[in-house]
């Protein structure tokens, strides 16, 4: 995307630690997100693996979308832990969408640990001739 017309913009400083105090105890991780921009639509794709779709929140207040979810223990009940590389927390990643994102129509699927977003453009006012009259 260019610099001049980009439709979605990462919010300035939203790295995890930086913007949000933690209200829960455990890890905040930033999800790695992949963005693509089509013709009537920019999808973004964001990493989010051991987030459940009912420990996912997505908010959508004043043009910044807030991407949170919660990664709950996976341990079998009644196992004794013995290694752990695995990180548990919440993911949190916000970003500025631009007026020329339909807000309404913003579809939301969360498969095998990826978000899918798919964030659909307004369309353009069509070209018309506007008559003028005498007074």
């Amino acid at each position: 995307m260019k610099d001049n017309g980009e439709q979605l913009q990462k919010v300035a400083g939203s790295e995890p630690a930086e913007v949000v105090e933690g209200t829960r105890p455990g890890p905040r991780h930033a999800p790695a997100v992949d963005i693509f921009e089509g013709g009537d639509a920019i999808t973004l794709l964001a990493d989010m693996p051991g987030v459940r779709s009912e420990d996912l929140r997505i908010d959508l207040r004043e043009g910044t979308l807030t991407l949170e979810g919660e990664v709950r223990d996976l341990r079998p009940e009644g196992a004794v832990e013995v290694l752990r590389e695995y990180a548990r927390g919440t993911y949190f990643r916000q970003f500025r969408l631009a007026e020329t994102i339909d807000q309404e129509h913003i579809d939301a699927k969360l498969t095998d640990g990826v978000l899918t977003l798919v964030l659909p453009k307004t369309k353009a006012p069509a070209p018309r001739r506007i008559a003028v009259q005498s007074a």
